[in-house]
């Protein structure tokens, strides 16, 4: 365990870090964007965030393994891109539940409580995402060593 958990104590780990925070932050404004368009025009909020959250994880899944992650060779492989799918699928699942749950604690949420729910949901599940990204579907990129399972072991 120490050992996976200072394999983010790098160089290569914080800029992978802090380009998945820009590129959650840009995506964040553009999903809160689309989410507060469809309110404006009727929309109920699940369909409404549903809708942003699908358009805006296509925008994400391109820009992460690009910018972020660096693979420009063009191999997109469909379990890369259906790993990264389930985990923007878990995401949108626990964001989803906040959201509910902030609605079932203080009432009917007006836009400002819907949007305020949502950038704590997305502040809350920036690093998850950026291990899952790291480690699950982009671990091809990585310069650093895989950990074992014997390294496993030692650090148990």
């Amino acid at each position: 365990m120490k050992k996976y958990l200072g394999s983010f104590a790098n160089r290569e780990s914080f800029v992978q870090a802090v380009k998945i925070g820009l590129v959650g932050v840009f995506n964040t404004v553009v999903s809160l964007g689309l989410f507060n368009i469809f309110l404006a025009t009727g929309m109920f909020w699940f369909p409404s965030f549903t809708i942003a959250f699908v358009l805006t994880t296509f925008m994400s899944y391109l820009i992460n393994r690009r910018w972020t992650f660096a693979l420009k060779d063009g191999n997109v492989s469909g379990h890369e891109t259906v790993k990264f799918f389930g985990i923007n699928v878990a995401a949108y699942l626990a964001s989803t539940l906040i959201v509910w749950a902030t609605d079932s604690l203080f009432g009917p949420l007006d836009t400002l409580g819907y949007n305020a729910a949502l950038i704590f949901a997305a502040g809350l599940l920036i690093l998850p995402k950026l291990a899952g990204y790291r480690d699950v579907v982009f671990s091809r990129a990585l310069k650093v060593e895989p950990v074992t399972e014997n390294d496993r072991e030692l650090s148990s």
